[in-house]
């Protein structure tokens, strides 16, 4: 280990990679160690992508009525997902990437699928492909 690694070690990371050096297996490299829980929460969002999202559903609220109002109402939001996602796909705007996520947020406020639920679950699989 170099200087700078042992300054930059850890406690866990010490202790992650006790099991690897037992075990026979190289080291992670402390740059692999992730920023404090603060930090990532405060730069893993967009708060302009959050304000456009916003401004969009307070129009919806005086156009379609607001959430409590639309309980008897069911939308295909799925169905609307997928045409905004293929208008995207054409198109680059990215307007039809707010109307998905506040889609999405309506389907899971007032859920239209009739086995809705929320399991987390780790397929292994988090990106389809890189495109650049």
């Amino acid at each position: 280990m170099t200087d700078g690694q042992s300054q930059s070690m850890t406690i866990d990371w010490f202790f992650r990679q006790a099991w690897r050096w037992v075990a026979d297996m190289p080291e992670e490299s402390p740059k692999a160690m992730r920023p404090p829980l603060e930090l990532l929460r405060a730069s893993q969002w967009n708060r302009d992508f959050e304000q456009l999202m916003r401004n969009r559903l307070v129009m919806g609220a005086f156009r379609y009525g607001t959430f409590a109002e639309q309980t008897a109402v069911r939308h295909d939001n799925a169905r609307s997902m997928r045409t905004h996602l293929d208008a995207y796909t054409d198109t680059g705007n990215a307007e039809h990437l707010v109307d998905i996520a506040n889609l999405a947020l309506v389907e899971f406020t007032l859920p239209s699928h009739s086995h809705f639920h929320f399991r987390s679950i780790d397929d292994g699989q988090h990106h389809a492909r890189r495109v650049r």
